[in-house]
């Protein structure tokens, strides 16, 4: 291959000026760094320009890495540190002839390593930074996944011709097997996969002759890989030392609760089994306590909203409640508030199942019902703590909604959570656990409804003109031929999704004067909402039609969340 400079080539090719050249080579030379990251920095190139033009200029195919299946052999054969090093993975192998999915395909220094190391004639191939990565941590973790289970079965090959020689009476150690290193191996990558993935959850499922890992990635369950049924045991037993569960007790639901390192990052795992058909089953919630707590903005809220939401959190006393289904990103919200609130000034003082992230300058207080420290009691004995703020991590019962309750009303300022579909229905969960409309209506000061929806990839954004009937269904003109919405058609950034990342979309409900007399008066919900509309009230369904007005959701994920909250 001739060898090339990548500044001469973008400059033929009209893509940057020479000004925006001499600028880039300037800060290359302070920070160390190539060329194309720091154009791409910078903001004078985008990834996608830098690689159409190396396409054309030096005549290397672009490839796709998502829709390859890499040969987890091909991971001995390049060396991880190389791969990492230089931001290259292997694709295929074609007898002498290897093919390299590159970042930088202008990184001789990577060619000649790989080339070096394998003993073989390199075909490059020019792919995306993020997905090179992601095929990086896939194929070497895939790796490490393959050989812990070779090693695995023939532990367990070895141990059963042991026990076949042992005498009948003498039994084995059970917990050394469980914790043998490739059992460790196996479990390490599949916990490290899902930080890479971003998971929030992993669910490890036997079925009738294997066992299925699946994560939840932005909100929806994916199938990564499979291990041998022979092996789910095994496994399952080694997550069940690690959350302090019982590995001899396999006939009821157990949780556990462990804290591992992965990549620098500390990430907390709540543990739950189930006993299923085939064996049980294992749901892992991962939390990163290494990720910062966000801020208003960074969790959707804006414009009306953040105001609403600006003004209940200027309230000396009172109670506000942020509602929504399980995954609706109420904890967030819950936390985001107390990183607000939490002054030298003040003492707060939260009840939580489990706590999630620890907060310095805030007293968490961890639920364990086995104790008998319950949200009641807790509650109780918080309030003997010359609290000025409480957060309840949730209101589950008549006895803690009182308590919480009367705690507004005589001066502290008690945050919590309550599973029901939108703001209204708050009130409605309140009466129905038998707390008196009269104490509602004192204490409360105002319920933020909130839902979940993922963002539309920036790297395959397009805009399309709307059917009336989706138009419809967002409450815009039908007949408006000039609205454009947008959505992801998919690409290796998003792994054909279409979709990055999530955000929040929200109804605040401020309960003014001749609303809590409403609520007094004991009016049913549909009376509410009549005192609702004539106030300065937006629905979800209104925040959901700006964020896909403003191009950052779909209507297809709109929708989808607005008939959720419907039903």
């Amino acid at each position: 291959m001739e060898y090339f400079r990548l500044g001469d080539i973008l400059i033929n090719n009209g893509a940057i000026t020479q000004e925006q050249l001499d600028k880039a080579l300037a800060l290359q030379k302070s920070r160390h760094e190539r060329l194309g990251t720091i154009l791409i920095d910078e903001g004078i190139i985008n990834e996608q320009l830098l690689i159409e033009t190396l396409e054309v200029q030096l005549g290397i195919d672009f490839i796709d890495l998502s829709k390859v299946r890499i040969p987890i052999e091909l991971a001995s054969l390049v060396p991880r540190s190389i791969a990492r090093r230089h931001g290259v993975v292997p694709v295929r192998l074609n007898k002498d002839e290897l093919t390299l999915a590159m970042s930088d395909p202008l990184n001789f220094v990577a060619l000649e390593e790989v080339r070096t190391a394998t003993r073989k004639r390199i075909l490059p191939k020019i792919a995306t930074t993020a997905a090179v990565n992601k095929a990086i941590a896939t194929l070497y973790g895939n790796e490490g996944v393959a050989r812990a289970i070779e090693e695995m079965r023939g532990d367990s090959a070895a141990r059963e011709t042991a026990s076949q020689n042992r005498p009948q009476t003498e039994e084995v150690a059970e917990e050394s097997q469980q914790q043998s290193a490739p059992t460790v191996r196996l479990v390490n990558s599949i916990l490290e996969r899902a930080s890479v993935e971003r998971a929030s959850d992993v669910h490890i499922e036997p079925r009738v002759d294997e066992v299925v890992v699946r994560m939840r990635i932005d909100g929806k369950l994916r199938t990564v890989l499979t291990v041998p049924d022979e092996l789910k045991r095994t496994v399952i037993s080694r997550l069940k030392i690690m959350g302090g569960m019982d590995i001899t007790e396999s006939r009821v639901p157990q949780d556990g609760r462990a804290n591992v390192l992965v990549k620098g990052h500390n990430i907390d795992l709540r543990m739950s089994t189930l006993p299923a058909m085939y064996g049980e089953k294992v749901v892992i919630r991962l939390l990163d306590k290494s990720v910062q707590l966000l801020d208003a903005a960074a969790i959707g809220l804006n414009g009306e909203n953040l105001e609403k939401y600006n003004r209940l959190l200027g309230s000396a006393h009172g109670m506000i409640l942020i509602v929504g289904p399980t995954g609706s990103g109420k904890s967030s919200t819950m936390y985001t508030m107390i990183r607000s609130l939490n002054t030298d000034e003040v003492n707060l003082v939260t009840l939580e199942d489990p706590v999630e992230y620890d907060i310095d300058g805030v007293n968490q207080v961890q639920i364990n019902e086995k104790t008998g420290m319950t949200f009641a009691e807790g509650l109780r004995a918080i309030l003997r703590q010359d609290p000025d703020i409480i957060a309840v991590g949730e209101i589950r019962d008549s006895e803690t909604a009182e308590i919480a309750i009367r705690s507004a009303i005589t001066g502290h300022l008690v945050l919590s959570t309550v599973h029901t579909g939108d703001a209204l229905s708050a009130i409605d969960r309140l009466v129905d656990i038998d707390v008196a409309p009269y104490l509602i209506a004192d204490a409360l000061n105002g319920v933020i409804s909130q839902r979940l929806v993922r963002c539309i990839c920036p790297h395959c954004k397009e805009e399309y003109v709307p059917s009336p009937e989706t138009l419809a269904a967002l409450g815009c003109d039908p007949a408006d031929d000039t609205i454009r919405f947008y959505r992801g058609k998919g690409c290796p950034h998003c792994y054909h999704t279409g979709y990055s990342g999530r955000t929040g979309v929200f109804e605040i409900l401020i309960l003014d004067k001749e609303f809590k007399r409403a609520v007094a008066e004991g009016r049913h919900t549909a009376e509410l909402g009549e005192y609702v509309k004539q106030g300065k009230f937006t629905p979800l369904i209104d925040d959901c039609r700006r964020l896909v007005l403003a191009g950052v959701t779909s209507a297809d994920e709109a929708l989808s969340v607005l008939n959720a909250s419907v039903k």
